[in-house]
């Protein structure tokens, strides 16, 4: 069958202009997540919109090739990037949480990618491919024993995910408390002089963390590259899926325990940061030469995290950018010469001994996703062609 005989292309929604409706960016949309990472709420004035049930997948490069798409499952209608196309049934013959598995298979993927036309580097889907390409969809009934079989994975990596928040907001609220607020333990019984507490020191940050280290790697040696698109805007986490190998030494250099912090826009703007920890404590890799490598000198590595993390000091990050319009970078001089508090080192140890479980925790957790990812769309294609029987 035809795929516009049955599938809607960005049906039409009324959306009140000036009223405020949830809104999801393209840098908020994870490879094929049923839920974007994070949703904002924006006064309605132009995008594509959406309602509860729909698909949205990202219809540019190269987010579409990266796989950016998700389920409109929690929100009863809302609007985002332009760059999105939004796919519901026609009809009741098909299952529209199996049509949001469905966009998933090669065939669907490739034929997008084969379609898109424009200038180099902003190519776009050409809707007409839909109205040639032919589709095989099972009855209802299979249908939904997929979706069944599917979503089981898509609600265990949900679970973590959710997990994977409450442990990282756990431990941005310990650094605050502690290192900002300075609620630290036994504060009370500290004393004070013009607001610094007996012990502690005013130094910058290049004096407790180290940037952009120098590691040498072995020339032709594989090892891991991360690129911009497998950071999170909202958390540590790193997604291992788009992680890939390489020989070459090229771009920034990191090891385990290292913070990456995009310092280009909007990269940095979208909030584009990532904790270390899906290496080995003896391994390097490689990534984008638009990251900043942050490393623990005076502190902890955790502590360096929560500092890329903290509001404050990214904007002083954006404030600092200069260039040509859209591809702005950070001065990490200016990095380098902000104040910073030095605590005591047994606070920083004991801080340490605090957030070691709750990142560990979360790297776990991580982990866990990616295999049950991997699982899932490994048996997605056996499953939509027929070969596993359900």
């Amino acid at each position: 069958m035809i795929f516009t005989k049955w599938i809607q292309i960005n049906p039409k929604i009324s959306l009140e202009k000036g009223k405020e409706y949830p809104f999801v960016e393209m840098a908020n949309v994870g490879i094929y997540t049923r839920s974007p990472k994070k949703i904002d709420f924006k006064p309605y004035s132009s995008g594509v919109k959406f309602q509860k049930g729909d698909t949205v997948i990202a219809r540019i490069e190269p987010c579409l090739q990266n796989g950016k798409g998700f389920f409109a499952n929690e929100l009863p209608h809302g609007f985002g990037s332009t760059e999105f196309l939004v796919f519901r049934p026609k009809t009741e013959d098909v299952d529209n949480r199996f049509l949001y598995y469905y966009m998933q298979i090669d065939y669907m993927r490739k034929n997008m990618i084969a379609s898109m036309t424009g200038a180099t580097g902003r190519q776009r889907v050409n809707n007409g491919i839909f109205d040639s390409l032919e589709i095989s969809i099972p009855n209802i009934t299979i249908q939904r024993r997929i979706v069944d079989i599917l979503s089981a994975y898509d609600d265990l990596i949900e679970n973590n995910q959710k997990q994977i928040k409450l442990l990282e907001e756990a431990a941005m609220q310990l650094y605050k408390e502690w290192f900002v607020k300075l609620h630290f333990p036994g504060y009370e019984k500290t004393k004070f002089i013009d607001g610094v507490p007996e012990g502690w020191k005013h130094c910058t940050l290049q004096d407790v963390v180290e940037f952009d280290p120098i590691i040498k790697l072995i020339k032709g040696k594989t090892k891991k590259s991360v690129p911009m698109a497998a950071l999170s805007t909202s958390s540590l986490v790193v997604d291992e899926s788009l992680i890939v190998e390489t020989e070459s030494n090229s771009g920034s250099k990191f090891q385990y325990g290292d913070t990456l912090l995009a310092r280009i826009t909007p990269c940095l703007e979208n909030g584009k940061t990532a904790f270390v920890d899906f290496l080995d404590e003896d391994e390097s890799a490689v990534g984008s030469t638009e990251y900043i490598v942050m490393r623990s000198k005076a502190l902890n590595p955790y502590m360096v995290y929560c500092i890329a993390r903290n509001d404050d000091f990214r904007q002083l990050a954006i404030n600092s950018m200069s260039g040509a319009d859209g591809r702005q970078r950070v001065k990490v001089d200016v990095l380098r010469k902000v104040e910073y508090l030095l605590p005591p080192e047994h606070l920083i140890k004991y801080c340490f001994k605090h957030m070691k479980p709750l990142f560990e925790k979360i790297r776990l957790l991580n982990k866990q996703s990616h295999l049950l990812r991997q699982t899932r769309d490994k048996l997605l294609p056996r499953l939509m062609s027929g070969e596993l029987e359900v």
